[in-house]
C-alpha cells in the first residue's frame, strides 16, 4: 500500500510541473505534455494496481475515449474552444457521478457509511457539474439565449432541491437497503441534474468565463469525491489539484470583474432597456491627426496597442488582426497586445486565438502592464471588445462594470475601434468611449472591418470612394503617424476572426518605430482569456498584452487607440451612467487617447444597451463592418501609404 501512496505522490507531482510549466509561453507545450503524459501513467498504474490490465473492455473503452479525444482535438476549431472546455467539464462530473453509482449499484450493502456518503457527494457535484455544462455550452454556442433567463422564485427553487437532495442522501448514506439505496440514489442524481441547469441558465453569456472556471473546479472536487468512492488516492488527489487550480482561477475572474461569485451565478445583472446618455469624463491629449481616416491614424503611427475581444473571436478575425500587425511592423511600427483578464469566453481565450494566428506570445501585454502604456501610445486598435474597454467603469456606479478594471484604451492619442455594432456590451452600460473625439469606430463584423482597414493601411488606392472607405483611409493614416497606438480588441475580433489582421497591423506599425499596446480588458470576449487566445493564435507577442489596471493610465499619452470590435468595455458611459448596468464597470480609458478609431459593425448600443457616448466624440472615428474586412483594408492603406481618398 505504501508503494501505491508513492507512486500516487509521484506522479501527482509531475501533474503539478506540468501545470507551473504551462504558466509560461516558452514551456507551455511541454507542461501540457508532461501533464497528459503522467495522465496516461496515471490510468495505466491504476489499472495494473487494480490488477485488471487483461480486461478487453477497458482497453476498447480507452481506444474508443482516445480516439473521440482526438478527433475533437484536430476538428474543433479555436472559436469553439469554450464550448470544448466546457463540455470536458461535463464530461468529467458526468463520469465521477458514474463511477459512485455503478458502486453503489455492485457493492452499496458492503459500502460503509462514509463511502456512501462520499457516493452521494459525488453525486450531487457531479450531475451539477454535467447539466451546468452542457447548459453553459449551449450557450456559448448560441443554442440558447446568452443573457441571463429569468426563472420565478429560482432562489427558492433552488433551495428546496437543495435541501430534498441533502435528505435523500442522508437516507441513501444511513441505509443499508440496496434497494432503497438505489432509489434514492437515483433521485438524488435527477435533483442535481435540474440544480445545474437551474444554476447555468441564469448566467449570462459575458459572465461565462467565471462559469466555465467554477465548472472546472467543480469538475476536479467531483473527481476527488469519487476517489474516496473507490479508495482511489491517486484520483483524489489529481481531482484536488484540478478542483483547486479551478477555485484559483474562479477568484481571478471574479477579482477582474470587480464582482462576486454569487452575484454572477443568480443571474445578478440589470439591462437596460432604454439607452442613457452619459457624458464623457476622459481628457485626452491633442495630437495631430484629427479628421484622419483610421487606416491613415494607424499608417502614420509610431505605437499602436492592439486590444482583442470576444468580437474577434466570434468573428474568427484573428487572421486580419496579425495581417494589420504584419502591415503595421513592416513600416516601423511598434505593436502591442493588451489582452484582458477575462476577454472571451475562457482562460487564455485571447492568447490561444492570437497564438493561431502566429502573433509573437511577447507582443501580449497583460491589463495591470499594459494601461500605463496607452497614454504613451499613438494609436489603439480594438477589435471585438466592449465592456474591457468602456472608461463608464470608472463613473457608472450601481451598474455590474463599475469598479472592473479596463484597459485604458481612452487615453491613447487615437482609437480605432472594431465592434460589430455600437451598442452597449454585456453589461448594459454604454460606452461614453464612442463619443469621444479621438475615437474612430469601425462597426460591422469584425473580419470584415479588419480586412478593410488592412487593405486601406497596404495599398489606398486600391478602395473604392466612398464614406466608409475614406473612414478607413483616415484611420490607416492616425496609426501611421502615431508614436504610440493601443488597440483594444472585443468581442467583435472575435466574431469576425480578425486576430491576423490586428497582428498584421501591429507589424506594419511596429515597423514604422510605432510602440504597439494591446489592451486587454478582463471581460472581452466570452470566456476568462478570450482575447489573449486570440491574439496568441495571430502571433502576437505576449509582452504587448496589457491587462486593465496597467494599461488604463497609457491612454491619455497614446497617439491613438485602435478598437476592434469593443463597446461596453470602452464605453465612456460607464463612469457617468449612474442606475445603467455599465455604471461603475472598470473600462478601458480610449476615450483618453488623442484619436480613436473604432472598428465594429455598427453604431448600435451593446448588450447593455447603453449608447456609447464614444462613438461622437470629434476625435474618434467609425469604420463600420465586418472586422477582417475593415482591417484588411486598413492594411492595405498601411502599406500603401497615405490615402488621397477624401474623407
Amino acid at each position: 500500500m505504501s508503494g501505491t501512496y508513492l507512486v500516487s505522490v509521484g506522479l501527482s507531482a509531475l501533474i503539478l510541473l506540468g501545470i507551473r510549466l504551462m504558466g509560461s509561453p516558452k514551456t507551455a507545450r511541454q507542461g501540457n505534455r508532461l501533464a497528459a503524459a503522467s495522465l496516461l501513467m496515471a490510468i495505466f498504474f491504476v489499472l495494473y494496481s487494480n490488477q485488471i490490465l487483461s480486461s478487453l473492455l477497458l482497453w476498447a473503452a480507452i481506444a474508443t475515449g482516445g480516439s473521440i479525444g482526438y478527433l475533437l482535438a484536430i476538428r474543433v476549431s479555436m472559436i469553439k474552444m469554450p464550448q470544448m472546455v466546457a463540455l470536458l467539464n461535463g464530461c468529467g462530473g458526468g463520469a465521477s457521478a458514474l463511477v459512485a453509482l455503478i458502486e453503489i449499484i455492485e457493492r452499496s450493502g458492503q459500502m460503509d457509511i462514509f463511502t456512501r456518503t462520499s457516493s452521494q457527494l459525488a453525486f450531487l457535484v457531479g450531475g451539477i457539474t454535467l447539466s451546468g455544462s452542457l447548459i453553459a455550452a449551449a450557450k456559448l454556442d448560441l443554442r440558447l439565449p446568452q443573457k441571463p433567463v429569468v426563472i420565478p422564485q429560482a432562489k427558492f427553487i433552488s433551495l428546496i432541491l437543495l435541501l430534498t437532495a441533502g435528505v435523500l442522501a442522508f437516507v441513501a448514506a444511513t441505509n443499508l437497503v440496496p434497494e432503497t439505496v438505489v432509489l434514492t440514489s437515483s433521485l438524488v442524481i435527477t435533483l442535481s441534474l435540474v440544480l445545474g441547469i437551474l444554476f447555468a441558465i441564469r448566467v449570462g453569456g459575458a459572465d461565462m468565463p467565471v462559469t466555465i472556471s467554477l465548472l472546472n473546479a467543480c469538475s476536479g472536487l467531483a473527481a476527488a469525491i469519487s476517489g474516496f468512492t473507490i479508495s482511489e488516492p491517486l484520483l483524489v488527489a489529481v481531482g484536488a489539484i484540478i478542483g483547486a487550480s479551478g477555485l484559483i482561477l474562479t477568484k481571478i475572474m471574479c477579482s477582474a470583474m470587480n464582482r462576486s461569485l454569487i452575484s454572477i451565478l443568480q443571474g445578478n445583472t440589470i439591462v437596460c432597456t432604454d439607452s442613457q446618455t452619459i457624458t464623457p469624463t476622459v481628457e485626452h491629449r491633442s495630437t495631430p491627426g484629427q479628421g484622419q481616416s483610421p487606416a491613415e491614424l494607424i499608417r502614420n503611427a509610431n505605437s499602436v496597442i492592439i486590444v482583442p475581444g470576444y468580437g474577434m473571436a466570434v468573428a474568427q478575425a484573428q487572421m486580419q488582426v496579425k495581417k494589420i500587425a504584419d502591415l503595421l511592423e513592416e513600416k516601423g511600427v511598434d505593436v502591442k497586445f493588451a489582452i484582458h483578464p477575462v476577454a472571451g469566453r475562457m482562460p487564455g481565450h485571447m492568447n490561444v486565438l492570437l497564438a493561431e494566428a502566429d502573433v509573437p506570445y511577447e507582443k501580449l501585454y497583460e491589463m495591470k502592464e499594459i494601461n500605463p502604456c496607452f497614454k504613451d501610445t499613438d494609436v489603439v486598435l480594438v477589435v471585438g471588445a466592449s465592456d474591457v474597454i468602456n472608461p463608464a467603469a470608472n463613473t457608472a456606479e450601481g451598474t455590474p462594470i463599475y469598479g472592473m478594471p479596463v484597459l485604458n484604451v481612452a487615453e491613447a492619442g487615437h482609437v480605432i475601434i472594431c465592434n460589430l455594432d455600437t451598442k452597449p456590451g454585456y453589461s448594459g452600460v454604454e460606452n461614453t468611449l464612442y463619443s469621444m473625439s479621438h475615437v474612430s469606430l469601425l462597426p460591422g463584423n469584425a473580419a470584415a472591418t479588419l480586412a478593410k482597414l488592412a487593405s486601406e493601411i497596404s495599398d489606398p488606392s486600391c478602395l473604392e470612394n466612398g464614406i466608409t472607405n475614406a473612414q478607413v483611409q483616415t484611420s490607416a493614416g492616425v496609426l501611421k503617424e502615431a508614436r504610440s497606438v493601443i488597440i483594444v480588441p472585443g468581442y467583435g475580433m472575435a466574431v469576425a476572426q480578425a486576430q491576423m489582421h490586428v497582428k498584421k497591423v501591429m507589424d506594419l506599425l511596429e515597423q514604422r518605430g510605432v510602440d504597439i499596446k494591446f489592451a486587454i480588458h478582463p471581460v472581452a470576449g466570452r470566456m476568462p482569456g478570450h482575447m489573449n487566445v486570440l491574439l496568441a493564435e495571430a502571433d502576437v507577442p505576449y509582452e504587448k498584452l496589457y491587462e486593465l489596471k496597467e494599461i488604463n493610465p497609457g491612454f491619455k499619452d497614446t497617439d491613438a487607440v485602435l478598437v476592434v470590435g469593443a463597446s461596453d468595455v470602452i464605453n465612456p458611459a460607464a463612469n457617468t451612467a449612474e442606475g445603467t448596468p455599465i455604471y461603475g464597470m472598470p473600462v478601458l480609458n480610449v476615450d483618453q487617447a488623442q484619436q480613436v478609431i473604432i472598428c465594429n459593425l455598427d453604431t448600435k448600443p451593446g448588450y447593455s444597451g447603453v449608447e456609447n457616448t464614444l462613438y461622437t466624440m470629434p476625435h474618434v472615428s467609425i469604420l463600420l463592418g465586418n472586422a477582417s474586412t475593415t482591417l484588411e483594408n486598413l492594411i492595405n492603406a498601411l502599406q500603401g501609404g497615405r490615402s488621397d481618398i477624401p474623407t
